[in-house]
């Protein structure tokens, strides 16, 4: 016998309802989350309904193949979009949890530090420093040659690994509570990553270890830059801007009176207390961690984040 509950529907509805919202109004950290577990549901998807259907014709699923970074620069010339593409494909749940579990972690701290926009350049440059390095390797280094047809890569790794170093090169000192370890710097975190994944090129997965170097690479220089008070990601943010505005519906803009407007000197003098605050704030992470913040004080970072 079978019933229909409206309940069921409804609380379906509200879930997805929530997913929506949270997309829109959330940060980028967790718009980046969601569009690799999408593009990871997308390609379950697919391959279910091509197996079902013995539409696969070779070993990798078409999807994958089509989405994933080619070794090979020939193939490449056939597929440029791959660059972008590759830093949201995962094949398997573990590796995209683990992805982006330390997307999640680091995205974080990085917040707390720089703006968002900032977050996504170092996650996309990140991520295509990482091809880059993938494809030079593969076609530079004699030890490739005989696998370098049919390599291809895919992950957020190197876009990950991009955020962790640029974090840590911005915030050495901040300290993060382990299970079973206790309080540890992230760049002792980052160095032991870094080491484990020199070290492991000649075990295997060579080219995702050189990847993940390269995305590292490019955290190390954008914050290296930053310091010396140039933001190298300027150009691509505007290209990026200009894309995606092609895609924007235009709004009609409306604009409402205030009449309870606070004159310049109590705005100025307003926002120096609250910038005198934040920076008491930050300087508090640095000396002892972010957990070391009370609740308001963390509510009052992320709302800071999200306005910058």
């Amino acid at each position: 016998m079978n019933f229909n509950n409206p309940y069921q529907s409804y609380s379906q509805q509200n879930i997805w309802d929530g997913i929506k919202d949270s997309f829109k109004e959330g940060s980028n950290l967790t718009r980046l989350i969601y569009i690799n577990f999408g593009v990871f549901l997308i390609v379950k998807i697919v391959g279910v309904l091509t197996f079902l259907f013995n539409l696969e014709t070779s070993q990798v699923p078409f999807l994958v193949h089509w989405l994933s970074v080619p070794a090979q620069t020939n193939e490449l010339l056939s597929r440029p979009w791959t660059v972008f593409t590759y830093m949201f494909l995962h094949e398997g749940f573990l590796h995209i949890l683990m992805n982006m579990l330390w997307l999640f972690w680091f995205g974080r701290i990085f917040l707390s530090y720089l703006d968002q926009k900032k977050l996504v350049s170092v996650y996309l440059i990140g991520g295509l420093t990482g091809a880059a390095t993938y494809i030079f390797a593969y076609n530079l280094f004699p030890v490739f040659e005989s696998v370098r047809f049919g390599s291809y890569a895919l992950g957020a790794s190197a876009s990950v690994m991009a955020v962790v170093l640029a974090t840590v090169i911005y915030a050495p000192n901040h300290v993060v509570r382990l299970m079973f370890i206790g309080s540890v710097k992230i760049k002792h975190i980052a160095l032991f990553f870094i080491a484990t994944d020199i070290l492991s090129i000649p075990i295997g997965n060579a080219g995702g270890h050189l990847a993940h170097l390269g995305g590292a690479f490019y955290g190390w220089l954008f914050i290296s830059q930053l310091r010396k008070g140039k933001d190298i990601s300027t150009g691509f943010n505007s290209l990026m801007d200009s894309f995606f505005g092609l895609f924007k519906r235009r709004k009609m803009k409306v604009s409402y009176k205030n009449t309870q407007k606070m004159d310049d000197k109590e705005y100025n003098k307003s926002k120096k207390q609250n910038q005198e605050h934040l920076d008491g704030i930050l300087e508090k992470i640095a000396k002892s961690g972010y957990d070391s913040l009370s609740k308001e004080e963390k509510e009052i970072l992320f709302k800071s984040s999200n306005q910058k």
